[in-house]
């Protein structure tokens, strides 16, 4: 066999001829002869390649010259490994001329194609982490235990059993003070912002508003405004947001706030902050909305308390399940104060959705059992280990890059030089990359900010697909002076 083809037909089940002659080297020629047997159809869609072993053998190149040619063909889209399944042609799905049923084409994603290969857009764990085991053994324990009447509709309350175990966990985690009663399991922390929002609309009169920080998610002021409230938003700095504001403002129900960890800048809420937000709501019976979306996960300094402790009459705290386990479980809560409960449960009564009993039955074993501070303990290491390859990675190939908001959470903001943050987007698309900037997360009603910066979920991507996709996150930011 020449040095410059092969055939392996033995590794793919097809006999495939790839011609490496070219001025351009081993490694350049391999890249070419497969992007284009690729192109051309000869590698067809879900193909498995042989082995880099295999394959450098076949070819008489060395095995690092496969292998270093299969991960940067990975990285453009035109191939994708799949952990244990070895190294496949990639697949898209272009529409057909003239309309008809979609056709899968062969090659590199692209913003016009099928998207992108990876979505990078924060607010998701990484779901591959699930502990199906464990939550599979809560489940059957919690299924043997249940009581009958577990089975019916449930209350708008939630199942008492996870109200308890909730406000022993929630006090020793996050210094948050309350008792079952107090607590709302909801399907989901926006049905749970929806409900508080109608409970505190005026019955009459001069329309609420609530409070946002300026840097936020979009959704979450839409759900406010639905439920008949307007929204303000409050700058937010490198101390987190400008509470002190508060005061200034009329007509003014609420604050909905991320006291710990600033979404998605990252900052915790200054002492100062925390206290002007505490006594704004004694002082006109407001109340703060505390969003703890992921306050298990700290890393490099003490865990923020919940604000919650500080005055639990004027201050409801959020927490969930979606960043700690998984979205599907539709599971969240909320701590309510004595005075707003009553009408809290009086609304979610009148036929709001309902989180599944047998998933709190199980969550609430699940709790009980040690397994979800042991789950949370394994997440937090994983986590960190992504945040600290990023940093490095950055550090290495991309010292210009500054990186912050990493002390806490599941994402990491990387600031751009200014102008650009829309182009690196696209860049990022191109290779194969949804990520989201700065600019999707402002307020447009608030003050204009000159900061460009994308916003980037280390915690959402699986395992065997992270180092993938840093590199090329890496190609498509910005080269250094």
């Amino acid at each position: 066999m020449e040095k410059s083809r092969a055939t392996f037909g033995r590794d793919l089940g097809l006999d495939l001829h790839l011609d490496l002659d070219g001025p351009s080297g081993v490694r350049a020629s391999l890249m070419s002869a497969l992007r284009e047997a690729v192109r051309s159809g000869r590698l067809a869609p879900g193909t498995r390649l042989p082995s880099s072993r295999s394959l450098a053998t076949d070819l008489g190149i060395a095995r690092n010259t496969v292998a270093d040619a299969y991960a940067e063909l990975v990285a453009e889209g035109w191939l994708c490994a799949r952990q244990g399944s070895g190294t496949e042609v990639a697949e898209r799905v272009l529409p057909r001329a003239g309309g008809g049923a979609p056709r899968r084409t062969p090659g590199p994603p692209s913003p016009t194609a099928a998207g992108p290969r990876f979505d990078l857009t924060p607010g998701t764990p990484d779901v591959s982490a699930f502990p199906r085991t464990a939550w599979l053994a809560a489940a059957r324990r919690a299924l043997t235990a249940a009581p009958n009447e577990a089975f019916g509709y449930g209350t708008a309350a939630g199942r008492p059993e996870l109200r308890a175990v909730l406000a022993d966990y929630l006090a020793r985690v996050r210094g948050v003070r309350t008792d079952p009663d107090r607590i709302v399991i909801c399907a989901g922390f926006m049905q749970g912002l929806g409900l508080l929002c109608r409970a505190l609309k005026p019955r009459g009169g001069t329309p609420g508003r609530v409070a946002t920080e300026s840097y936020g998610l979009p959704f979450h002021r839409d759900v406010i405004t639905r439920a008949g409230l307007g929204t303000v938003p409050l700058p937010v700095d490198a101390h987190g947001a400008d509470t002190g504001r508060l005061a200034d403002l009329d007509h003014l129900r609420a604050a909905l706030l991320t006291p710990a960890h600033q979404f998605p800048t990252g900052v915790p809420l200054h002492p100062d902050r925390r206290a002007a937000a505490v006594n704004w709501a004694r002082s006109r019976g407001g109340y703060v909305l505390e969003d703890d979306y992921d306050g298990e996960f700290r890393y490099d300094r003490q865990p923020v308390g919940a604000l919650q402790g500080l005055d639990p009459d004027h201050v409801v705290y959020l927490g969930t399940a979606s960043k700690s386990l998984a979205p599907a479980l539709r599971l969240a809560w909320m701590v309510v104060p004595d005075r707003l409960i009553d009408r809290v449960l009086e609304i979610k009564a009148t036929g709001e959705w309902q989180s599944g009993s047998l998933d709190q039955l199980t969550l609430a074993e699940f709790m009980s059992s040690g397994a979800y501070d042991r789950h949370v303990r394994g997440m937090r290491l994983r986590y960190r280990r992504r945040r600290d390859q990023l940093v490095a990675a950055l550090a290495e190939h991309a010292p210009h890059v500054h990186v912050s908001g990493i002390a806490a959470g599941l994402h990491a903001v990387l600031e751009l030089p200014a102008g650009t943050e829309q182009s690196i987007t696209r860049a990022a698309l191109w290779q194969g990359l949804a990520v989201q900037g700065l600019a999707q997360f402002t307020d447009p009603a608030g003050p204009a900010v000159a900061r460009d910066a994308l916003v980037i979920p280390y915690g959402r991507p699986p395992e065997h697909s992270f180092a993938t996709i840093l590199d090329a996150l890496l190609r498509a930011l910005p080269p250094g002076d």
